[in-house]
């Protein structure tokens, strides 16, 4: 679904047709985004001409930053991935674009568990694609079901964790 250190972010669930990029949010982890919300939030609007008190006003309040909302993905969802960077290609035997199954590799707590398994059986951790990789949503029907309950569960754990 989405990394634990990607709870923190506000985030939604992928849908069948969108383009994502990998990108590098405020917790230091690599997670899918809407190229649209990235460039939103890279280049906010032009601030207005203020006053002086205007001015002194936003220094101590500063205006809040546009978030990046984090797409999440189901197990199972088939995505297609594009502009594999040439060190992947020559460790899993792949091409520049490969489709692949979305997948956690460990159901272990606060540890990076999304991964992409391509159909030659190589597995990549998606933190190791490159900032800015394309990625396609091609198909969410063989998604798992989500545990509702297990979610729920595992982001009680995670808040009493701090």
């Amino acid at each position: 679904m989405c990394d634990y250190s990607l709870m923190a972010v506000p985030n939604r669930l992928a849908q069948e047709g969108e383009d994502l990029v990998a990108h590098r949010f405020p917790t230091g982890s690599l997670g899918l985004a809407l190229p649209t919300d990235i460039t939103r939030a890279a280049n906010p609007a032009p601030a207005m001409q203020r006053t002086f008190w205007g001015k002194v006003k936003e220094f101590f309040q500063p205006p809040e930053q546009a978030s990046v909302c984090a797409v999440c993905i189901p197990p199972g969802a088939r995505l297609l991935l594009l502009d594999i960077p040439a060190r992947l290609q020559n460790e899993l035997c792949v091409g520049p674009e490969e489709e692949v199954t979305f997948t956690q590799i460990s159901a272990a707590a606060h540890s990076y568990r999304d991964a992409v398994r391509f159909s030659n059986g190589g597995v990549a951790r998606l933190q190791e694609l490159r900032e800015g990789q394309r990625v396609r949503v091609l198909d969410l029907s063989m998604a798992q079901e989500l545990d509702l309950k297990a979610l729920s569960d595992e982001l009680g754990q995670l808040e009493a964790a701090r």
